[in-house]
């Protein structure tokens, strides 16, 4: 019934066979590939278009045994100008493939590029196979099919050209190209059965058109299996033979390379260069024997060549070539050759064996050196040889006489070397003493621990000398004594800066046992050599590192000078270090009017103080002064006189404490006056002595009396008044306003807490709230 599906079937026999001619085609491609490579010019184009022709013919006959295959219960037509043009498809399709692979090297752009234009060749050459059909049936493609048919043509074309370049440059069949055909061959089927899947048939009343259509039979079939196979077959004996002639082509021309470059490295050799086959019949000389011997190629390859050896020679010669020649082993003679006119030279002939891969000689390669002249000048060298012989005898006596001398100069000298080794060890253990010194130094704090770093290790340094060290004072006038080794004894330990001449000119100065050019005044008296250097830092003289020479070791070697300024300025360096340590600690702490301790040292000291009171169970007086009227002062006198009253109270204020109270300026006019152990009594009585005895105070200014000065004294203790810095402070505080409030010059205790506080504050929360 018209419309009705056709139903379709598979003749497995051609199903296999167009399977088989798929995996022949990849591997003809795979294998005509390495062909279109290796060609140049017109035969490269040559392969290119033989291989596309077979390549697309297998493609082509893969396809149309494939169509013969299925078969339908109608009668199928096929028109032929619509088969050739399928076929043009697979041959263009194959070209563009052969001609990617054939390239020096193919990118992912090239792979990408050939497989779209191979794979869209052969989806073309099968939908055009399609449509070269003609059924009484309506063909409906599903297109999801037909597209997915097209993508599996693309991916396989990509796979191909991938292996394709990877097996072209292999000779002969491989496993690798051989497992490639099969994985191409069984692909490509899969491409067109996908696309045969993706059309079905439909009965139709509607006769096709018959004109230029044809039907073939299995017999059909057949022929076209066989023609396939035997145009991809010759191809492949094609390209067989091909390979086979491009060896032996390659294989002549590097024969007759090699031969033309044997040749030419014979005649360029300034030498006698010959060859004889495995039995010593000569079959090649080089133009110097001809030049030489004046002899033809045919009397040389004869026994005359035995003739132009010097008739002495000969014997010994013949019997030992003819051993070379039975034995395999080197070959190697001192002859003479006569010349073509006759005259003898010497010439050194050797000769070594060639070998195959299983080691027969297969060749005996030699040459010929004239040596004439260096016989000549062995000859030479023997005379000059037996006339220095006496000569040698006469000076034997002589040499043996010489040798005893330079043995014991020789033994000298091994001393001297020793005495420089232990030198040279002593000064690398000394220059190492001095580095462990720097890093010690580096670490000081104090100027104590300098000095004993200095002291420790001079004797280790410097064993042989005796050493005092003397630093300036800090208005550097006076140099003191801090030290010595090895009792070097100085008849001063202090004296005046100008009494030493390093110190005077900044330099070394060096006196010798008994010179009395330039003595320095602070050694009067030591008659041994000795050495003031400077010690300096920063351009600053800071005092003098003094060596004196031993009875042991009467001289000071100038060689150590230079140890012994790094010595020196090693140790200025450090205490020039402490010094700028203690300046800036200083600022830190002290008022630079009053030179009083200041706000921050009374935080790091109450904090202090407080805590070792608390530990001993001890009282802790704290007294807070305020100069009475100080505006008045400034107003009336100016401020430089009010600057004067608080610099003289802060004197008389240092002057009226113990030593281990601490007196510091809180600000202003006002002064904090801790007293470690001195409970309410005793820190009241001191108030009181201090107040009363200020008033006593006469103070100056521009040569005027600036009237009598009088202080109001708040006082509070621990832990009466409160165990943090914070309620102390705040207590002696509020008794410092109490007094200003009762009339000033008085000292009132702070009223007794009603508790304690909860916790110790910082000292910087406690000066603020104070403040």
């Amino acid at each position: 019934m018209s419309g009705a599906l056709l139903h379709s079937a598979h003749d497995y026999r051609l199903v296999t066979l167009s399977v088989a001619l798929a995996m022949f085609a990849a591997y003809t491609a795979l294998d005509l590939a390495g062909r279109v490579t290796a060609a140049r010019d017109w035969t490269r184009v040559l392969w290119l278009a033989g291989g596309s022709i077979s390549m697309g013919l297998g493609i082509w006959a893969m396809h149309y045994i494939g169509m013969l295959a299925f078969s339908l219960p109608v009668p199928v037509l096929y028109h032929y100008p619509t088969v050739i043009v399928s076929l043009l498809a697979a041959i263009a399709a194959s070209a563009v493939a052969l001609f990617t692979v054939s390239r020096v090297r193919m990118g992912v752009a090239q792979q990408v590029i050939g497989s779209l234009i191979m794979g869209g060749g052969i989806a073309a050459m099968h939908y055009i196979g399609m449509a070269a059909m003609r059924v009484p049936a309506m063909m409906e493609y599903n297109w999801l099919r037909v597209a997915l048919s097209i993508v599996l043509a693309v991916v396989i074309s990509f796979v191909a050209l991938i292996l394709s370049f990877q097996a072209r440059d292999e000779k002969g069949t491989s496993w690798r190209k051989a497992f490639s055909a099969l994985g191409m061959g069984s692909a490509i089927p899969l491409m067109h059965y996908t696309g045969m899947w993706a059309v079905s048939f439909h009965a139709s009343n509607v006769a096709p058109d018959a004109t230029n259509a044809v039907g073939i039979s299995e017999l059909g079939a057949a022929a076209i299996g066989v023609v396939t196979f035997a145009v991809m077959g010759g191809a492949i004996v094609t390209s067989m033979l091909d390979r086979l002639l491009a060896a032996q082509r390659a294989v002549t021309v590097t024969a007759q390379e090699s031969e033309l470059y044997f040749h030419t490295l014979a005649e360029a050799v300034p030498e006698i260069i010959w060859t004889t086959d495995p039995a010593g019949v000569p079959d090649f000389f080089n133009s110097c024997w001809y030049r030489y011997t004046g002899l033809t190629f045919e009397q040389s390859k004869g026994a005359d060549w035995k003739g132009v050896l010097h008739p002495d020679d000969l014997p010994a010669c013949v019997e030992k070539w003819e051993r070379s020649i039975a034995t395999g082993e080197p070959y190697q003679i001192e002859y003479r050759f006569r010349h073509a006119d006759g005259s003898y030279r010497w010439f050194l002939g050797r000769a070594n064996a060639i070998r195959d891969e299983k080691g027969k000689v297969i060749k005996w390669f030699g040459t010929c050196t004239d040596i004439e002249d260096q016989k000549h000048n062995q000859q030479i060298l023997e005379d000059q040889i037996r006339d220095r012989t006496e000569e040698l005898a006469d000076a034997n006596t002589r040499l043996q006489e010489e040798m005893w001398e330079k043995d014991e100069a020789r033994r000298r000298l091994d001393e001297q070397n020793a005495g420089i080794l232990r030198e040279l060890t002593e000064r690398s253990t000394r220059a190492t003493m001095l580095a462990k010194m720097g890093e010690l130094l580096q670490s000081c704090v104090s100027k104590d621990e300098v000095y004993a770093a200095a002291l420790g290790f001079g004797p280790r340094i410097f064993p042989t000398s005796r050493g005092a060290l003397a630093l300036l004072n800090p208005e550097r006038k006076v140099a003191e004594v801090n030290g010595s080794w090895l009792d070097c004894a100085l008849p001063l330990t202090v004296f005046e800066a100008n009494s030493c001449w390093a110190l005077r000119t900044g330099h070394p100065h060096l006196v010798v046992a008994g010179d009395t050019t330039a003595p320095c005044a602070h050694a009067a008296g030591i008659k041994s050599t000795y050495l003031c250097i400077p010690i300096l830092a920063q351009g600053e003289a800071l005092g003098i590192l003094h060596f004196q020479a031993t009875e042991e070791v009467p001289v000071l070697a100038d060689a150590e000078l230079s140890l012994k300024t790094t010595f020196a300025g090693q140790v200025g360096l450090s205490v020039a270090n402490i010094r700028l340590r203690e300046a800036l600690r200083n600022q830190s702490i002290k008022d630079p009017l009053t030179g009083l301790y200041n706000r921050r040292y009374l935080t790091e000291m109450l904090e202090r103080e407080i805590r070792r009171a608390v530990r001993a169970e001890q009282s802790l007086g704290v007294l807070m002064l305020d100069l009475d009227h100080f505006k008045k002062f400034n107003d009336t006198y100016g401020h430089e006189a009010g600057d004067t009253v608080l610099r003289e109270t802060a004197s008389f204020l240092t002057k009226s404490i113990r030593v281990e109270d601490v007196v510091c300026r809180f600000g202003g006019e006002e002064f904090v006056i801790i007293l470690p152990t001195a409970d309410l009594n005793a820190a009241h009585a001191r108030a009181e002595r201090i107040r009363s005895k200020l008033r006593e105070l006469t103070v100056l200014h521009q040569g005027q009396s600036l009237g009598m000065i009088t202080v109001s004294v708040g006082v509070a203790t621990l832990p009466q008044h409160g165990t943090s810095p914070k309620d102390l402070l705040e207590a002696a505080d509020a008794a410092l306003y109490r007094a200003k409030r009762e009339g000033r010059d008085r000292v009132v205790d702070a009223t007794p807490r009603p508790a304690p506080a909860p916790e110790a504050t910082s000292p910087e929360i406690a000066l603020s709230a104070a403040k």
